[in-house]
């Protein structure tokens, strides 16, 4: 591992996923990411074009606090997800996805809530929110659809929720009115209870409708006959006794009397009121007149479904949903690519939805947990499953762009079955190790996960960098976690001379605490042993001491420079009182003593010619 401050230059290519022998891909390089695909463009899931090339810009708000604890939170939730046992079978889980998918909602509203409040100006955070808003809206639809998997019947309601949560407008404008001084006579009041009626909440239209009743006691009766039709209006109860084909024969029949108010001209004198009866039998016309009010084409396909057909089943949403999109946004305008990937949605194409939002929305971290999610499903299993891992291991490139975020990334890779180990190296060797604390948690990672080419990198940078910075002590524990002999005798070389120089050994606690590290190195060991020799000796352990230091001078293990130094050490055993050497003892102390000595002179005698050959050689020239 180098100590580089910048990316590698290079790019990676990872096929991401094929489907009817398309292919997306994805390319990382110092800047943006490029994706690309054959035989696909962006305007419709059926459309036919060349191959395109996308730019995924890098998110440069992504190290905001806000976005963080999005990161963060997010993490805790996708770390839990992957301790779900995987011998339950699916059906038996579905209640634990449908609360981790509603988990991740909830986090995906507070962080985009939080971004609001904090907004200094409009475009401030503004394009996040609008991403958040787009993200939350894709995953609650393929909440109901995918993990839910609501059937018919309970299918609307949960469309209406879905709708009622991304068209909170309507509430803000019935507070304004109803809290006015006069709500009949406001001017959104009308719209208010077309919107409400609009959204199914037929009960809180009937409180608003109440104002105006009571003030119009010549109509009356006509108001009384809307609010029975509004409170008779049936709506399914999956936990309650009756079949869907009882509900279904029970919202026939209310339909054909709203029917009948309406060819018998009930509502004629209040075309306000008349609007509302055209609306509860489903009238596309009247639908369409509403644009403003429904403001999307999926609002006006759920209240298409609420007033034709209720009862809808899964497999028939696809032909409602285009139909609906046609109708609502007429021949001029193109769909947008929300309107693409909500298309794919109610058409079942899980796929095709991964694929749009990788393009659409520059946010691997959505594409990245909805995918893992539903993964854990078994909603892929019919496909390549090598896309999870890349799109697991791309989103995690998408946020390495923020490095506090890299531990965070551990716990992904780990779960990426197939490249994970490899992204984790990588992702390991550009986490900059700008403190000791932070590479003791590099470290215990890459020691957790049996990553030792990593463990030694870590270590020798640091001891490198310790080395640098004087610091021997550091230095030398991190060359032994490193296991690098070569290194740690460097170091030892460098306490010894310290020693010298000084007169006394720093980093104490960690001397007297090497234990069988010491065998690293012969230098390291002498270090060790030499230090152990003082301990004893202060203690006045003097025959160990003494075993000791005569160990030193016979296993030659000490450098040449230090071999005067422990024979100085051995005279004040040798002038004890007591008699600390034995006989054979003292015989090797004068052996060690000849030896020194010997290559005392032989050094004098090489310094000696060194000279005189100098002295000649400048006569001669001379």
């Amino acid at each position: 591992m180098e100590e580089v401050d910048v990316e590698p230059s290079t790019t990676v290519t990872v096929d991401l996923y094929s489907l009817s022998c398309k292919h997306l891909g994805f390319e990382w390089g110092p800047g943006d990411l490029l994706v690309y695909e054959t035989n696909y463009k962006l305007q419709g899931p059926r459309s036919a074009s060349s191959p395109s090339v996308h730019v995924v810009r890098r998110d440069e708000d992504i190290c905001s606090p806000i976005l963080r604890k999005l990161f963060n939170e997010s993490h805790l939730i996708f770390v839990g997800l992957q301790k779900i046992k995987e011998d339950v079978p699916s059906k038996n889980k579905k209640s634990q996805f449908v609360s981790i998918s509603k988990n991740y909602r909830s986090v995906i509203r507070a962080c985009m809530e939080e971004l609001q409040q904090n907004a200094g100006k409009p475009s401030q955070y503004g394009d996040q929110v609008s991403i958040l808003l787009a993200i939350e809206l894709i995953w609650n639809l393929c909440e109901v659809l995918f993990i839910d998997a609501a059937p018919a019947g309970s299918l609307l309601l949960h469309l209406l929720d879905w709708v009622r949560l991304h068209k909170s407008d309507v509430d803000t404008r019935a507070r304004e009115v109803l809290q006015s001084d006069s709500p009949a006579q406001h001017q959104s009041y009308w719209d208010v209870v077309i919107s409400l009626v609009l959204q199914g909440r037929t009960d809180e239209a009937r409180q608003v409708l109440s104002k105006q009743a009571s003030l119009r006691a010549e109509s009356s009766s006509v108001f009384k006959r809307m609010d029975v039709l509004l409170q008779n209006m049936p709506i399914f109860n999956p936990a309650g006794t009756q079949t869907l084909t009882e509900f279904d024969v029970k919202w026939r029949h209310w339909h054909e009397e709203c029917d009948r108010c309406l060819q018998d001209n009930t509502f004629a004198s209040n075309r306000h009121l008349e609007t509302i009866c055209k609306i509860l039998v489903g009238d596309e016309d009247t639908l369409l007149e509403q644009r403003e009010l429904l403001s999307t084409w999926y609002h006006f396909l759920v209240t298409r479904l609420l007033f034709t057909h209720p009862t809808i089943k899964p497999p028939d949403l696809h032909y409602y949903a285009q139909s609906s999109m046609n109708m609502f946004l007429g021949p001029r305008a193109s769909p947008e690519p929300l309107d693409i990937i909500l298309l794919s949605a109610f058409e079942f194409d899980l796929h095709q939805v991964i694929k749009d939002c990788s393009i659409a929305l520059n946010n691997w971290w959505f594409v990245a947990h909805l995918t893992d999610l539903l993964d854990h499903c078994k909603l892929l299993q019919s496909h390549n499953l090598q896309c999870v891992s890349h799109i697991r291991s791309s989103y995690l490139s998408y946020m390495h762009v923020c490095v506090s975020l890299w531990q965070l990334a551990v716990d992904y890779f780990d779960h990426c079955p197939e490249f994970g180990r490899v992204y984790l190296e990588l992702q390991i060797e550009r986490v900059p190790l700008d403190t000791e604390r932070k590479a003791i948690k590099v470290l215990r990672i890459c020691e957790d996960r049996q990553m030792s080419e990593q463990v030694r990198s870590i270590c020798k940078i640091m001891a490198k960098r310790a080395l640098r910075n004087n610091r021997l002590g550091s230095a030398l524990s991190w060359s032994i976690r490193a296991k690098d002999a070569a290194f740690a005798t460097l170091i030892s070389e460098r306490f010894l001379q310290d020693y010298s120089n000084k007169g006394f050994f720093t980093d104490l606690d960690l001397l007297d605490n090497l234990g069988p590290a010491m065998l690293l190195s012969d230098r390291l060991t002498f270090l060790g042993k030499y230090r152990e020799f003082h301990r004893l000796y202060g203690e006045k352990r003097f025959s160990e001491a003494a075993r000791l230091l005569l160990s030193l001078m016979t296993a030659k293990i000490a450098p040449r420079s230090l071999w005067m130094t422990l024979l100085t050490d051995a005279l004040p055993l040798l002038e004890q009182k007591e008699v600390i050497f034995s006989n054979i003892q003292e015989k090797d102390i004068i052996m060690f003593n000849i030896e020194s000595t010997k290559t005392e002179l032989l050094r004098l005698a090489l310094a000696r010619n060194l000279a005189m050959a100098i002295v000649k050689e400048g006569t001669i020239e001379t």
